[in-house]
Parts: C-alpha cells; sequence; structure tokens
C-alpha cells in the first residue's frame, strides 16, 4: 500500500537491530544488504547498533531482553526485528517472545500494521481463497498494541479468572489517528472500518463514539464505517475485497483478525509489519506524536513469520518478509517513501511469473527452488536498477 508523493530527501537516522533466533539473524542479514544500497545511492547514513532479544538474550542474560536494550530501543529512531524463540527454550519464563512484548511497551508502539496484499499479482493462485475472490484484495489492518483485555490487573484463580478489557479516551484517539493519517495518504482518502463489539461490550461502544468523534472533528473527507468484529471475520473470507482500504481495531480484536487476514495470502514468507508509536506523517511532513530524531515517527519493524527452526541454518528461508518490513521502516520512520516504493517494487519484480514480466525467483515456501541469498541478490539488484531509473 504505498503512499503518494515525490522522492524524498533521505538523511538516514539511528537504527537498533534485534535478529532475534533462528532465521531471524539470516533474513536480517539479507534486508540489511538493501540498506546498504540505498546508503550509497542515495547518501542517507544509517547508525546500526546491534544487540540481543529472544532467546538468544535468555541464553547470554537470563532473561529475554535486557534494560541495556530496552533503553536503547527508547534512543533509536527504528528497531528492526528478526524473529524470536524455538523448541530448545520450551515454556521458560520469561520466554523468549516476551522480550519484544516488553520493547513494544517501553517504546509505546501501540499500534501494529499488517498490510494485507501479495507482494507479487503472479502469487494470487497460492491464496487457499478461490482467485476471483481474493484477487486484488488490499487493505490495512491497524491492531492496538498496549492496552486492552492483554494488559491491566488480572485476577486468576483456581476456579476463576478475569481479564479487565479497558480502554481510556487517549488511547482509543491516537488509535483513530492512526488510521485517519494513513487514509489521508492517499488521494481520494482510503475508507476506514472501525471494528468492534459494540452490541455487546461496553469497551466497545466507548471506541466506537470515541473513534467517531476524532474522524468528525479531524478527518471530515475520510469515509468511516463500522463493523461488528465477528460478522468482519466472516466477511474477510467470502468478501474481502470489499474492505480494501484501513480496519482499525483493538488488541483483542486485532490479534484475531490479523493471523486471519495473514492467511488470505497463502504465506506467511511475505508479510511484513510495523508497530508504531504514533501516526505517520505525510510526504513532507513530521509527525506530531511519536517523532524520532530523523523527522518520522518511532517504530519497530519486523516480518510476521516465526523464528522457523526447522530450515534454521540451511539458507532456505524466504527474506522477502523482513526486506518488506524494511520497505515499511523507510517509509514511516525515516520518511524515505520513495525509496520504500522502490523496495516493495524490486520483491514485485523478483517475484512476478516470467510470463508477466518478472524474474520469477523464488524460495521453497513459493513453490520454488531459491535459496535465501539468491533471491536477496535478485531483490538487491532490482534496487539497484530502480534507484538508477
Amino acid at each position: 500500500m504505498a503512499t503518494n508523493g515525490s522522492a524524498s530527501k533521505p538523511k538516514g537516522g539511528k537504527l537498533l537491530v534485534l535478529p532475534g533466533d533462528h532465521i531471524g539473524p539470516e533474513v536480517v542479514h539479507e534486508a540489511l544488504k538493501i540498506l546498504d544500497i540505498i546508503e550509497e545511492t542515495t547518501g542517507a547514513k544509517f547508525e546500526r547498533e546491534f544487540d540481543l532479544c529472544g532467546g538468544c538474550s535468555l541464553d547470554k542474560h537470563k532473561d529475554s531482553v535486557t534494560e541495556e536494550v530496552l533503553k536503547k530501543s527508547e534512543e533509536a529512531d527504528a528497531v528492526f526485528f528478526g524473529s524470536a524463540g524455538g523448541p530448545e527454550w520450551g515454556h521458560s519464563q520469561p520466554n523468549p517472545e516476551s522480550g519484544l512484548l516488553r520493547i513494544r511497551l517501553r517504546m509505546q508502539i501501540f499500534a501494529n500494521l499488517r498490510p494485507c496484499n501479495f507482494a507479487s499479482k503472479s502469487l494470487v493462485h497460492r491464496s487457499p481463497i478461490k482467485e476471483e475472490i481474493i484477487k486484488g484484495v488490499d487493505f490495512m489492518l491497524i491492531r492496538e498494541n498496549c492496552g486492552g483485555a492483554y494488559y491491566g490487573n488480572k485476577i486468576e484463580e483456581e476456579d476463576y479468572a478475569c481479564d479487565p478489557w479497558e480502554y481510556s479516551r487517549s488511547e482509543i484517539e491516537r488509535m483513530a489517528r492512526v488510521a485517519g493519517a494513513l487514509a489521508m495518504q492517499h488521494d481520494p482518502p482510503l475508507p476506514v472500518w472501525s471494528a468492534d463489539k459494540a452490541n455487546v461490550l461496553a469497551s466497545s461502544r466507548v471506541w466506537r463514539r470515541i473513534v467517531h468523534e476524532v474522524f468528525d472533528k479531524e478527518f471530515p473527507k475520510v469515509t468511516l464505517r463500522d463493523q461488528l468484529a465477528d460478522s468482519l471475520a466472516m466477511l474477510l473470507i467470502t468478501k474481502p475485497t470489499a474492505f480494501n482500504g484501513i480496519i482499525v481495531t483493538d488488541n483483542t480484536f486485532g490479534d484475531i483478525l490479523s493471523d486471519e487476514s495473514g492467511g488470505l495470502t497463502g504465506s506467511l514468507g511475505l508479510l511484513p509489519s510495523a508497530s508504531l508509536a504514533g501516526a505517520p506523517a505525510a510526504p513532507g511532513t513530521e509527525p506530531t506524536q511519536g517523532r524520532n530524531n530523523a523527522g518520522g515517527v518511532r517504530g519497530l519493524y519486523e516480518p510476521v513469520h516465526g523464528s522457523a527452526p526447522d530450515i534454521s541454518g540451511k539458507g532456505l528461508a524466504n527474506p522477502a518478509a523482513q526486506v518488506l518490513s524494511l520497505a515499511m521502516m523507510l517509509r514511516y520512520s525515516f520518511n524515505m517513501h520513495h525509496e520504500a516504493d522502490v523496495v516493495e517494487q524490486a520483491v514485485a519484480k523478483v517475484l512476478d511469473s516470467k510470463e508477466d514480466g518478472g524474474l520469477e525467483v523464488r524460495t521453497g515456501d513459493l513453490g520454488g527452488k531459491a535459496g535465501s541469498k539468491e533471491m536477496s541478490e535478485a531483490i538487491q539488484g532490482e534496487v539497484k536498477r530502480l534507484l538508477k531509473d
């Protein structure tokens, strides 16, 4: 979901790289080669610092993330994350994944963005949904990341448990502003659906009312629609393209709907994500909340896929989702909109079939025979070509 705007004037910034576990370091290594090319071509400079989070941190520090790394995440313009976890850590507490949750909370990156589209038009047939239903799907799901039923003072007894499903005005307003800002980066503005359960949940009724207040006052040009989360879950299967645009929802519903939307495209190996500390600004402007020193918004960027220990160290991992996460980082944290578009176009060209004018270089998860390095080198070549055009 590319934004409008002319080529940016890149500056770069401070980047904390957390490769993580198993295939995480492999795909992060390949994705950073794209950043090398962007530095060489544009003159942008990225100060990179590497550290540990996840199982690797447990092994060294007996904690999934250290206080030192948490401080570094606060000071960075962006965090570039690989993956966390694996069977060797079993049911350890804290578990490897808890490190990422703690970073999100420390950075207050409250809005999780997951695009649902096909990185290549030639891969529509890999969806479990009929091609005539799924073809052309293109929406962004924004999940609230730091509140709701996943947080708060919990009660857990032998015969009773309670998870408070709480949201304040400020938490809802900032989510609405992220959705509205993203919608306004397009001409005409994209439609926005707010998913809730206002028919049964008090928190959802407050959510719906405050979202409407924000849009009425701050985004009057954006079409806002309400959709009950359970019916949306069904309609994303039967009529997914009807929701092309932006879907914004709370933590619990977002957790479910983002996994569902991930399944629509047929491969987790192609899905990037971003978690942001504020609403991303339009090209040529700066954000009002969560601003970093690079003039963008603070964020953490990671692929949706897991650590894939079964193929770890074999050079088989698909680097595309990590590369596409890099594109989101360039767009939202560093205001490098043109370069972000170039990276996405390069991935599409590499994945497209030869019949569609592409290179048809694909890893095993996409039915191909290429390894991580081969696909990465193909993407690098296309990025170089497109940046010179």
